[in-house]
């Protein structure tokens, strides 16, 4: 078996991780963790989790004074919308259930009158600018190329309390065995 043969799993569940291989050549994805919110017959979407942007949530909602929470670039696709992932359950409307007590969208309306009235902990939510998207079979054919690892136990602690420079490095670190060793692998081959 190869050493950059990743465990096989052919279909992800929404929750799963999506790391990117150490070499993977896309700078949208370079040292990367996708949370994967969906994969079905017509595709899959998700957002990076450790890709800040210089932008800040009132940066660009100019209705929320002072919520400086920061923006994270989701993906390539559509980055002129904004999207949230949060841990506050069907309490914001419209929400989806991904796994355990992690939630994508909801009402925007709702959760800017949550903002301003101070209801909301900065803590539970994670804002993207764009997303990652795959046209169906396309993330099944990256994945059989070994472009991606797959975890399939995200936490809520991974996804909203792990510092973003780190992330990758940890992930891969708490699957244990070999991926250990993958997460030290330099940025640059020539410098090891």
């Amino acid at each position: 078996m190869d050493y950059f043969s990743y465990r096989s799993i052919s279909k992800p569940a929404k929750g799963s991780l999506l790391i990117s291989e150490p070499f993977l050549p896309d700078p949208n994805f370079e040292r990367t963790v996708v949370l994967l919110c969906e994969n079905n017959d017509e595709g899959a979407f998700g957002f990076v989790l450790n890709k800040m942007s210089v932008l800040t949530f009132n940066d660009v909602i100019e209705e929320a004074p002072g919520f400086d929470k920061p923006l994270f670039v989701g993906g390539p696709v559509q980055q002129d919308t904004l999207h949230f992932l949060h841990r506050m359950g069907d309490t914001l409307e419209g929400s989806v259930h991904i796994i355990n007590d992690l939630y994508w969208g909801g009402n925007f309306e709702q959760l800017m009158s949550m903002i301003n009235t101070g209801e909301i902990q900065a803590g539970d939510f994670k804002f993207f600018i764009g997303y990652s998207g795959w046209s169906a079979g396309q993330l099944e054919g990256e994945l059989k190329e070994n472009s991606w690892i797959v975890s399939e136990n995200a936490t809520g602690n991974q996804i909203f309390d792990e510092h973003p420079e780190n992330m990758w490095k940890d992930v891969l670190q708490s699957m244990g065995g070999r991926y250990k060793v993958i997460a030290n692998y330099p940025i640059d081959p020539r410098l090891n």
